[in-house]
């Protein structure tokens, strides 16, 4: 009996789904309908034979099965990325890349994305800046960054929008703000767009609020509401474990809607390894 072969798509949609809390936002992330990723994940179950997830209250958690096959998933979709890549790259790049992202990404996905491209790569140097946008634009206009991620274009006519994410409340879980109380806010100072679409969204809804906690840190932004300093929005990835995506209604919170991410370049024809750096980090951020 041939073995049978685990499908790398539908690996990447279980994989992604799990990552994303939600496999409807796999769906749309991946360009497929929830249909579509209702019956690769029954493939899946059918290939390995196992039950991979189960209902607990409105949530599907992993079984132990699929708590297994998650740790595999992700290093097989690492592999074949790595592969991918290296076979494109077969060592003839060299030379300099200097790179600027937001800390959301900074403490997630993009340290593994680095040092998988400088494994690919040895030859080329790659520098990588986590900072505000603000800062992040002013040096790829002194030629100190070769790219940059930011949320929002900042008023750049040359930015490109290269995804959308929504914007969560993010607070220790059962959170509810209480009518006619002010809402303290944990954000950056301005200007922030996470904090601008914050208190648009309040002031429409006609809630209070006061900015009780800034810090020039994700981190710190993370301590303080750990610490029930205040809700800060914020897009899910890197969220602490031991904080919750508050549910608006429930919560007693306006709808924050979605935040643009925005790319930016230093020059219209980068050097190849920033434009192989660039086109690898757009595609984490596409299926993401």
């Amino acid at each position: 009996m041939l073995p049978v072969n685990l499908d790398i798509d539908i690996l990447r949609s279980f994989a992604l789904g799990l990552e994303l809390g939600s496999f409807a936002k796999a769906a749309d992330r991946l360009g497929r309908s929830p249909s579509a990723i209702s019956l690769q994940l029954k493939k899946l179950e059918e290939q390995v034979g196992e039950t991979l997830l189960q209902k607990q209250g409105r949530a599907l958690v992993l079984t132990e099965a699929g708590e297994i096959l998650l740790s595999y998933a992700k290093r097989i979709l690492e592999l074949n990325d790595e592969a991918r890549a290296a076979v494109r790259g077969v060592g003839k790049l060299e030379g300099w890349v200097k790179i600027g992202v937001p800390q959301d990404f900074a403490e997630t996905w993009l340290p593994d994305l680095l040092g998988r491209f400088s494994k690919i790569h040895p030859k080329v140097r790659v520098e990588a800046r986590v900072d505000r946008g603000v800062a992040m634009v002013q040096a790829i206009d002194k030629g100190e960054l070769d790219v940059a991620l930011t949320w929002g274009t900042l008023a750049r006519p040359r930015a490109e929008i290269v995804a959308r994410r929504e914007i969560a409340w993010i607070g220790p879980d059962g959170f509810r703000h209480m009518p006619g109380g002010t809402l303290a806010i944990v954000a950056f100072d301005p200007p922030c767009a996470f904090r601008k679409a914050a208190i648009d969204a309040l002031d429409r809804g006609g809630i209070p609020w006061r900015h009780a906690f800034a810090s020039p840190s994700l981190a710190g932004l993370w301590a303080a509401v750990t610490a029930g300093l205040g809700v800060t929005p914020r897009i899910v990835e890197g969220k602490p474990p031991q904080l919750a995506a508050l549910d608006p209604k429930e919560a007693g919170l306006p709808d924050l809607g979605a935040i643009e991410l925005a790319l930016h370049v230093a020059e219209t024809r980068l050097a190849p390894p920033a434009e192989e750096l660039k086109r690898l980090v757009l595609e984490a951020v596409a299926v993401r």
